[in-house]
């Protein structure tokens, strides 16, 4: 689970501990996971919560991080990947726009790098979270993929573009794990007052929250997604409200979703 010593990802791995889940927490920062960690183990002493350091701005950390995973061993049933950022004004360690780097490359590599233990698993799944946002992106600029030397302001319409990538990257997924036991999925949370916003100025950050759901309530969704019988064998979707739902017709295009994989798979080399 990317990203879950706040919001959504806290609120989540607290529920999958609840299940006697093993949880992994990769998130940047130890000293604030740590708190989270012992909450989990006085809460569900029957589950198991490490943490893994990872930051999906730096495709270094995103390679050790996987490199440590796959070496300790065990098993690998689900991959979240819920960590994102909004608003930004900065660039990544390796060059990228931080939005982007951080809701979609990073993700993309690290999705890649576990994926064969995925594929050891009785049945796999990779749960993407993305967003209702993504209807406001009706194209993909592929010049916002592109290493840059000053950083911009990223926008809410850049946020909504890493989302549509994150749904296109779940549909392509899905066609090239045709035939194996891993399957994948993207959803909407809702409109969640996580921290997805700290990049955004107060007080606009505060005012939007007041609007805005609990991160439980968030959780709902991608719980659904990681755990529901019924969705095994199902592949590619999208869901909200724990229901399966349509996105936005450019974000069900297939040969989109395979240019974004060619693509992204380009600047990684």
């Amino acid at each position: 689970m990317t990203g879950a010593n706040s919001g959504i990802g806290r609120a989540l791995v607290e529920a999958l501990a609840a299940r006697n889940g093993r949880v992994v927490l990769a998130c940047r920062s130890e000293e604030r996971t740590q708190p989270v960690l012992d909450a989990l183990r006085a809460n569900h002493p029957a589950a198991a919560a490490t943490f893994l350091h990872l930051d999906l701005a730096d495709l270094s950390s995103v390679r050790k991080a996987a490199a440590s995973f796959l070496a300790v061993g065990g098993r690998l049933d689900v991959l979240v990947n819920n960590a994102a950022v909004a608003g930004t004004r900065a660039l990544s360690a390796d060059g990228f726009d931080l939005t982007y780097a951080t809701n979609h490359i990073g993700p993309f590599l690290l999705t890649n790098l576990l994926l064969p233990r995925l594929l050891e698993a009785p049945e796999g799944r990779i749960v993407n979270v993305a967003s209702a946002a993504h209807r406001q992106a009706d194209h993909i600029d592929w010049s916002l993929l592109d290493r840059r030397d000053t950083p911009r302001r990223s926008a809410f319409h850049d946020y909504g573009v890493t989302k549509l990538m994150n749904i296109l990257h779940a549909r392509e997924l899905a066609r090239r794990l045709v035939g194996t036991r891993v399957t994948t999925y993207s959803l909407h949370p809702g409109a969640v007052a996580s921290n997805i916003y700290r990049a955004v100025p107060q007080p606009l950050q505060g005012f939007l929250k007041l609007f805005m759901m609990s991160n439980e309530h968030g959780a709902v969704t991608p719980l659904y997604c990681a755990t529901a019988p019924e969705l095994r064998g199902v592949s590619g979707r999208y869901y909200a409200h724990a229901s399966e739902l349509d996105p936005s017709k450019v974000a069900q295009d297939d040969g989109l979703a395979r240019e974004l994989w060619e693509r992204t798979e380009r600047i990684l080399t």
